[in-house]
């Protein structure tokens, strides 16, 4: 299984552009994301075919 939590957090940190999530994996990633306090900046960009690809959005103060 993969780690999408550690996935996130990479996201966040800048260490990752982006997360491609494939419909097969979304019910994985979305358990991870509903983890990750920041959620509300992961943002996703639906895609043909139903992927999705995740970005990070810093908060604006």
């Amino acid at each position: 299984m993969i780690d999408y939590l550690t996935q996130i957090k990479e996201l966040a940190a800048g260490k990752r552009e982006q997360l491609k999530i494939t419909p097969e994996t979304f019910h994985d990633f979305r358990s991870a994301w509903l983890k990750f306090p920041q959620r509300q900046n992961v943002v996703g960009e639906a895609q043909q075919g139903g992927t999705v690809i995740y970005r990070y959005k810093k908060s604006t103060p």
